[in-house]
């Protein structure tokens, strides 16, 4: 685990969610070298196999911004990288970034960072109460339809607008990207299909990857970056009868995981 509590404040923070990505599918899409963009970023060029605390978008996005991320698939008590504190927590380390705000980016915006928002599923769109309570947790939210589900250029538009944002802030700045591409329908990536399945899920995390590299690129220019990539949670494809999410199926609870520091420009 990256030391987080010795890296806060002193470096931007990102946390990239891929939404409803199979932690099999990022691997599959990774072993045939389909990643360019996010294999050399890897730990050891590799996903961490991890499982989320909720089954779909709006559980674990409330989760991960109190400090609940995904937890290493294995067993015993492993250290949060952020935790609110709480009495009787037992995820907590010397490495953890603990905070008594109730949000993540409340304690990060109580330390002078500013809090952006860019999504892409419709918990995020902000046209009922139920799709404003997230981005409510940020000082600035950006949600359209062009940046949603149904726009299979969808990773491009959310790139661009995060990177136009980070390079007009000043300061330190904690980015929520929640990317709609690898969300359902996915079946628009592969020319001819009609259904979605791995294989359209994976085509979509290749649209994912292709897009990434100026929001890299304004990550660097404004210096070192803890960034978080992960999923929210996975889906079902028809799998021991199962369709989508909000079901307790290991292809659901199981997500890729990946934290490191991006550097910045020399």
């Amino acid at each position: 685990m990256l030391n987080a509590r010795a890296l806060i404040p002193a470096c931007d923070v990102v946390l990239l969610t891929l939404d409803s990505l199979r932690y099999d599918v990022a691997q599959a899409a990774l072993a045939a070298g389909e990643l360019p963009t996010l294999a050399p970023l890897l730990p050891g060029g590799q996903w961490e196999q991890r499982h989320t605390p909720g089954s779909f978008t709006y559980a674990a996005h409330q989760a991960f911004l109190a400090g609940f991320l995904p937890t290493p698939a294995r067993p015993g008590r492993h250290p949060r990288l952020f935790a609110a504190q709480f009495e009787g927590s037992a995820s907590t380390s010397g490495r953890t970034f603990t905070f008594e705000e109730a949000t993540l980016p409340a304690a990060l915006a109580a330390r002078g960072y500013h809090t952006v928002c860019v999504a892409g599923v419709g918990f995020f769109n902000s046209r009922t109460a139920l799709g404003g309570a997230l981005p409510a947790l940020f000082q600035e939210a950006h949600w359209s339809p062009a940046s949603g589900v149904k726009n299979p250029d969808s990773a491009w538009v959310q790139i661009d607008l995060a990177a136009q944002r980070l390079a007009a802030l000043p300061g330190r700045v904690f980015l929520l990207l929640n990317m709609a591409a690898t969300h359902t329908p996915t079946h628009f990536y592969l020319p001819g299909e009609r259904r979605d399945s791995p294989a359209t899920q994976r085509a979509a995390l290749r649209s994912v990857d292709a897009a990434l590299p100026p929001l890299l690129a304004a990550l660097r220019a404004r210096g070192d970056t803890l960034m978080i990539v992960c999923a929210d949670h996975g889906t079902c494809f028809g799998e021991d009868g199962y369709h989508g999410h909000r079901l307790a199926h290991p292809l659901v609870w199981t997500v890729p995981y990946a934290e490191f520091v991006l550097p910045g420009a020399a």
